[in-house]
């Protein structure tokens, strides 16, 4: 049975993550018309290569299926909308995903290496050397790509487009961004001074909009589960 508690922090978390991270959404995304021209060397890309593209504060990832083709995971508000495939293989504009994100769907999609890039600096394998860890065959790793394709639910913390990656790379889907991000939260909560910013922003709460329960509980609340926590 799942814990109705954990599920809220790890809502919570997510939402952090996403706002943290809106830029990523906003400079280079999907759907803008960006360095439309770029070339890309994609003939010294072989079949089940880990395609990087880095954002501004985080990197999306992809695996060469060959002839010029990446398999990655996106996010889509538009597939809970419609089974028209005309609409959804289209290019996901920035605002789909967006919505997607925040709607926690998506699909493993093949889209061009210039669709997928979108004019970014693209980096190969470079996942390789960073986690050090000992990669599967690239054939392998390409159907497992391949056996993945269609919806999936998403999630920036436990399933998105690096577990995606990992999985097939690795055989173990991990995402060293959303670790770090969570490690970030918890330095935060064992500071004691966001105790006292926390007891001091719900103080100025009950002065600006009153004595209530809205106002009150997590005036008490959030302080004491920070302090609890660090």
């Amino acid at each position: 049975m799942k814990n109705p508690m954990l599920e809220a922090v790890s809502l919570v978390l997510e939402k952090l993550l996403f706002i943290s991270n809106f830029k990523f959404f906003s400079s280079g995304a999907p759907g803008e018309d960006k360095a439309g021209n770029t070339l890309y060397e994609i003939n010294s890309f072989l079949r089940g290569d880990v395609l990087e593209v880095p954002r501004t504060h985080l990197t999306h990832y992809g695996i060469y299926l060959g002839d010029n083709r990446v398999a990655h995971m996106m996010p889509d508000i538009l597939l809970a909308l419609t089974d028209d495939k005309g609409l959804t293989q289209k290019v996901v504009s920035n605002k789909r995903l967006i919505l997607g994100v925040i709607g926690r769907v998506a699909s493993i999609r093949v889209d061009t290496v210039e669709d997928f890039a979108y004019g970014a600096e693209i980096l190969v394998n470079h996942l390789d050397r960073s986690l050090k860890k000992k990669a599967l065959l690239n054939e392998e790793v390409a159907q497992r790509a391949e056996k993945l394709l269609g919806l999936t639910p998403y999630s920036l913390l436990w399933n998105n487009c690096e577990h995606f990656v990992t999985y097939c790379r690795f055989g173990t889907a991990i995402s060293p961004q959303a670790d770090k991000f969570c490690e970030n939260v918890k330095i935060i909560i064992r500071d004691q001074r966001s105790v006292l910013a926390s007891a001091v922003l719900g103080l100025a709460s009950i002065l600006c909009l009153g004595l209530a329960s809205y106002t009150t509980l997590p005036a008490i609340f959030i302080p004491f589960f920070l302090w609890m926590a660090g």
